[in-house]
């Protein structure tokens, strides 16, 4: 459903994406992790069309991002680590906005619109202006609009932030029904408890290289020591700081 290939982005003297590949099923739940600077914004930002590839290229449900980038599009959602939501509207008005943009006919905004609303608990502030909004309003706001148009790939950057502990437990029973529905989720997230807890498969990048791929488990079993994820995390990328190597868990 996803295949990134050969993937690559130079800024001036920065190799902030170094040669990377990886391939993700119909259905998967799959987890990028990576300390600050590892590549992992830059790399969603090249999936959805934002940016431009140095090499390499993604497709999304067979379609090529830079060839054919409104087919590609139509079948993503995405949740940016700080979403633009145009402030003037309402939140009623900016899901109709949305909406449309994907060609949905009214009904079905309505529909998905109470549904969304009902689930995350957004009802009785939708009417007002986004300027007025608190970062976990505007948080669910962001979740809602890439909901909406019922995308075959969900792509989340940082899912958790801004979120009280209540509203993140329904966005991740949220992901888990749509994975399980036959959605493909790609979550990029420091939060390393979340992708223990949601994933299928984990990949670890650092200084724009792939390190680590394979499952929770997978990573626990390779040292032959009971070590949980974040140990196990820590322990791949500074080895990779200290050698330059890499590593691969299957």
């Amino acid at each position: 459903m996803i295949k990134i290939e050969q993937l690559s982005k130079q800024f001036a003297t920065t190799l902030a994406v170094n040669d990377l590949s990886l391939h993700i099923e119909k259905g998967e739940l799959f987890s990028f992790l990576g300390p600050n600077g590892a590549g992992k914004t830059t790399t969603i930002k090249m999936m959805v069309g934002l940016m431009t590839p140095s090499d390499g290229r993604v497709t999304m449900g067979g379609f090529d991002v830079e060839k054919e980038p409104q087919k590609a599009k139509s079948i993503i959602g995405y949740v940016p680590d700080a979403a633009f939501l145009y402030q003037h509207l309402t939140g009623l008005e900016l899901l109709m906005m949305v909406g449309q943009l994907y060609s949905m006919d009214t009904k079905t905004i309505q529909q998905e619109q109470d549904m969304l609303s009902e689930r995350l608990f957004m009802r009785e502030w939708l009417g007002d202006r986004i300027s007025g909004y608190s970062q976990g309003m505007k948080q669910r706001l962001a979740f809602a609009s890439a909901f909406l148009h019922l995308p075959e790939i969900l792509i989340i950057d940082e899912p958790m932030v801004g979120l009280d502990p209540k509203t993140a437990r329904i966005i991740k029973d949220m992901l888990k029904e749509r994975s399980q529905s036959g959605i493909t989720v790609f979550i990029s997230t420091h939060n390393l408890n979340v992708a223990e807890e949601l994933s299928d498969r984990i990949a670890i990048i650092n200084r724009g290289k792939l390190l680590g791929l394979g499952t929770v488990d997978s990573f626990q079993a390779v040292s032959g020591e009971k070590e949980n994820l974040e140990e196990r995390f820590l322990k791949i990328v500074d080895e990779e700081e200290q050698s330059d190597g890499s590593y691969t868990s299957h």
